[in-house]
Formats: structure tokens, C-alpha cells, sequence
């Protein structure tokens, strides 16, 4: 069994990143934009909040209806964290920064 298929059976959600020559970025499953400039794009998907960093970023296209997204620029990573543990990275830092 591929980590794919485990990914699939314990979320039922399926999620596809295509990556094409580090310049175009198509995803699917895309929940809701967090924030996004020309270096980060902060994105919340179906299986955790995605960070997309790189150079020159936009956001090319953005449909709601049927949750996909497509970055273009220069992609340098993609990081996944949960959505659980970026929401107490943040309620630490503005704890700190008040």
C-alpha cells in the first residue's frame, strides 16, 4: 500500500499538487486562502495548511466552486503543516508581540 493510498482511506480526501518546472503550481482541494505576497503564499486545503515560498508568486487563478488554485513564479517549496499547530504558533507569537 503507497503512503498515497493511506493518505486516501484514513482522510477520504484526495489532494493533487502538480508541479511543472518550479514555475506553475495547480491544486486542487484548496479550502481558503490565509494570506499570500510576491515571496509566500499561505494556503488551507483539505489536509492542512500548505505554504507555497518562492520568488515573484501570484496567484494565477483561484476558483472557489471547484476548490483549485494554480500559483505561478519561482517555487522554491512546498511545506505542509497542521492546521492545529500553526494556530498555536500564532497564539504563541502574539503573545509574545503584544
Amino acid at each position: 500500500m503507497t503512503i498515497d493510498e493511506r493518505k486516501t482511506i484514513n482522510t477520504g480526501v484526495i489532494q493533487n499538487l502538480i508541479l511543472e518546472n518550479r514555475g506553475k503550481l495547480s491544486i486542487s482541494g484548496v479550502l481558503d486562502v490565509l494570506s499570500f505576497d510576491d515571496q509566500v503564499v499561505i494556503l488551507e486545503t483539505e489536509l492542512g495548511l500548505l505554504t507555497v515560498k518562492g520568488e515573484n508568486i501570484r496567484i494565477n487563478k483561484l476558483s472557489i466552486d471547484t476548490s483549485e488554485v494554480i500559483v505561478e513564479g519561482d517555487i522554491s517549496s512546498l511545506i505542509y503543516s497542521d492546521k492545529e499547530t500553526e494556530k498555536t504558533k500564532s497564539n504563541f507569537m502574539s503573545k509574545i508581540f503584544k
